[in-house]
């Protein structure tokens, strides 16, 4: 039953997405984009009116039959307001996303209501993620849907769902939007390599540079000194203005460097520059990194890790068209 269930969805996904070609988003949910059917427990509410009626018509129940009528009015209603429930909904999502290997991935997607009905219970499918939320007449709210990841590598995902069994659960109403979503998977950080020294950084004395790594002492204020290095206790107590100096090589760039995990195999290989990229960016090293056929010069801040990740990431694979 469930590989019958598969191949239907298959099918019918497939279908939409030949019908609607790919969406530019953000995209409005219009009429012919909402499919609705009954839910198992909507089959079983038919069944049962269905039975009423045959009993009302054999026993002369107006009774039976006026209760039949009753809630069979109240099922289309339903379903009226089950459709009404994605429609007109404004949908947006941002296209990239980043995690490791078997992590997650989250998008952030974006529902406008701007009618002057709620919408209750919207669930979003993407690739085994869901996450439902309601969205309040003439407002937006913002949904992150955590995508399991499990290998390394650049995944796309060429389609989501959005979902809704509001409001008794009798019909479920469901749309396709062909989005192209990218996620960057880097791999999972983990090696027992120490983190290897810039050339030269043995030989190079600890003279006093303006680093973030060992306390030194104070010296003399110099305009141009960012505020943070300044001894504000120092000039609290009625002294001159001074500033804290630090040791260290922080100012040397670290080189991560495929050629220095020589005799490992590619998984462990990419798993330890992506541990040596993050304790890097942990320090606020100034590193770079060189693998094959990539040489990213060095740097520091969120952009520059994300770049390294990106590349660790898509090393040996094409990127999505």
């Amino acid at each position: 039953m469930n590989t019958w269930r598969q191949v239907a969805s298959h099918r019918l996904r497939a279908w939409a997405a030949r019908r609607h070609g790919r969406d530019s988003l953000p995209i409005k949910i219009h009429r012919r984009r909402v499919y609705i059917l009954p839910t198992r427990v909507g089959l079983m509410l038919a069944f049962l009116l269905t039975a009423m009626l045959i009993a009302g018509l054999n026993y002369n129940s107006n009774l039976g039959l006026a209760f039949a009528f009753l809630m069979a009015g109240v099922a289309l209603v339903t379903m009226h307001h089950c459709n009404r429930n994605l429609l007109g909904l404004r949908v947006d999502v941002t296209p990239e996303a980043d995690a490791f290997a078997g992590g997650d991935a989250g998008f952030r997607f974006m529902l406008q209501n701007d009618s002057t009905v709620d919408r209750r219970d919207v669930e979003i499918r993407c690739m085994g993620g869901t996450a439902t939320r309601s969205v309040l007449a003439n407002s937006t709210e913002s949904v992150l849907v955590e995508v399991p990841m499990a290998h390394r590598g650049i995944s796309r995902i060429a389609q989501f769902e959005l979902r809704t069994r509001y409001p008794f659960g009798w019909f479920q109403a469901w749309t396709y939007v062909q989005g192209s979503l990218t996620a960057y998977v880097a791999p999972s950080p983990h090696g027992t390599r120490t983190l290897p020294r810039s050339a030269g950084a043995g030989s190079a004395s600890r003279s006093e540079v303006r680093g973030e790594e060992d306390f030194a002492g104070l010296r003399d204020y110099e305009p141009g000194v960012p505020l943070k290095h300044m001894a504000w206790k120092v000039l609290a107590r009625g002294g001159e203005a001074a500033v804290r100096s630090y040791t260290g090589l922080a100012a040397q760039p670290e080189w991560l460097e495929w050629t220095s995990l020589a005799g490992q195999d590619t998984e462990p290989r990419l798993a330890q520059l992506c541990l040596w990229v993050l304790d890097c960016d942990g320090a606020q090293r100034v590193y770079g990194l060189r693998i094959p056929g990539v040489e990213i010069a060095p740097s520091r801040g969120a952009a520059h890790r994300f770049a390294c990740l990106r590349a660790l990431a898509a090393f040996g694979m094409a990127e999505p068209p």
